[in-house]
């Protein structure tokens, strides 16, 4: 059996060193460079390689293909394998059937970091033996190959669902749709709906589903499809007799007739958004048969994702917070809602098709000054020029931050909220974040 890898990052290394564990003779191609690191693991286990291009004899005569999430279909080799009907499938799907652990698939626009290391962190204080991989952290399939863990938590992306035939996690999480990555789906909403509900659908009546129910895309979906799981919402405004809400700012959950209740305030995460990032993984542990002491302390003591409001320092009484992770303008809906101070807001960079309009009222009501930091900021000062007093470009993080801080009185907030990706001024949006530290510790 002949295994193909597209990319040569994280996931195709991982599954090259699961794929050659099986027995499969494996070539690895990757259109740009692979990284140092990446070939000497290549190198060391005798694994063939290339870069900067495809050679199509080596590729076509695959008996199946794992392509990297961060590849498109569209892609000219992909469309050459999809003709000669050669199985192209997601790092997931290539390594679920090699292990016997329970699975817990986290998807959705926003929040699923989050739920995926709140989750994680929850399981693995309980004494769970628990991997974390997907989207997130170590490859998946290395992981699998290394056979260490009894259950994962999976972070999966609508691309990593896109390419899986049989996979079904034995928990499947959806924390919200919002349109994100519509480039990828036809520019059309419901394609990108549809691939996040990929999640559940080889689930059986033995496997759970737990779902945002104030989400209107999900409650759509559900209106005109199944599934055989068993359905577990949360929300913030309904109660359920099976289900997870908050009532009296109380986190109520019961779920196979198990109650657990938890006071808001005792939660370490802040906002609404991290309520129900909160209600989803405290259902999976409830599931796990977690002790209700052991998932009190967890939620008490849990850390928080860097990069996703993440506080930075105070200087001078106004607080630095870091939320470079806000990639679409559902994330700084988020942010921006959480606001409880006036807000210097920092925002830009590549638009997917962004509608900043859903900020609108919450800018009016929040936001005293605005920094544009990207390469084309003329759709943010349309939209906001003659709503906020204060509006500046600039093109680096360090003139963004120094900018802030003249804007910002005591009590405020500068927030790092951008609602774009970062590809234009920075490596990703870790570098974005990073560098936005590195120029507040600076100050």
């Amino acid at each position: 059996m002949r295994l193909v890898i597209l990319g040569g990052g994280e996931s195709g290394v991982g599954t090259a060193i699961l794929g050659k564990k099986k027995g499969y003779e494996v070539f690895v191609s990757d259109f740009g460079k692979i990284k140092g690191n990446y070939k000497e693991v290549l190198i060391i286990n005798g694994i063939a390689w290339e870069e900067e291009k495809h050679t199509e004899d080596l590729i076509l005569n695959a008996d199946v293909v794992m392509k990297s999430p961060g590849i498109p279909d569209k892609s000219p080799i992909v469309k050459k394998l999809i003709e000669k009907v050669i199985p192209v499938l997601s790092e997931i799907e290539f390594a679920a059937p090699f292990t016997d652990a329970t699975i817990i698939g986290i998807t959705g626009s926003n929040g699923k970091t989050t739920t995926t290391m709140l989750t994680h962190h929850l399981l693995k204080s309980a004494g769970l033996n628990v991997g974390l991989g997907g989207n997130i952290g170590k490859s998946f399939a290395w992981q699998v190959a290394d056979n260490k863990y009894d259950s994962y938590v999976l972070e999966l992306s609508s691309f990593q669902l896109d390419g899986i035939l049989n996979f079904k996690p034995h928990i499947a999480i959806i924390t919200n749709i919002s349109p994100d990555h519509l480039d990828r789906y036809d520019y059309k909403y419901e394609n990108y709906i549809d691939a996040k509900f990929r999640i559940t659908m080889n689930q059986t009546e033995d496997d759970y589903l737990i779902y945002d129910a104030d989400d209107e895309a999900i409650t759509q979906w559900f209106k005109t499809h199944t599934t055989k799981a068993k359905l577990i919402p949360f929300s913030l405004t309904k109660t359920f007799s099976e289900g997870a809400y908050i009532k009296n700012n109380k986190m109520e959950i019961s779920i196979n007739h198990e109650e657990f209740t938890m006071d808001t305030e005792h939660i370490a995460l802040e906002g609404k958004h991290n309520m129900k990032n909160a209600m989803a993984a405290t259902s999976v542990a409830k599931l796990m048969q977690i002790r209700k002491s052991t998932i009190r302390e967890s939620l008490s003591n849990f850390q928080g994702v860097e990069h996703r409001l993440e506080k930075v320092l105070k200087i001078q009484n106004v607080q630095y917070i870091n939320d470079s992770k806000a990639t679409n303008v559902n994330a700084t809906f988020f942010a921006l809602d959480s606001m409880n101070t006036p807000t210097v807001w920092i925002v830009g960079g590549v638009d997917k098709g962004n509608d900043y309009n859903e900020l609108m009222s919450l800018v009016r009501e929040k936001v005293k000054a605005i920094i544009c930091l990207g390469v084309d900021n003329k759709k943010i000062i349309d939209v906001f020029g003659n709503v906020v007093d204060i509006m500046i470009e600039v093109s680096t993080m360090n003139d963004a931050v120094k900018m802030a801080q003249r804007l910002s009185e005591k009590g405020d907030t500068v927030l790092l909220s951008p609602a774009c990706a970062s590809f234009d001024l920075f490596e990703n949006y870790e570098d974005r974040g990073k560098q936005f530290k590195q120029a507040v510790k600076n100050l």
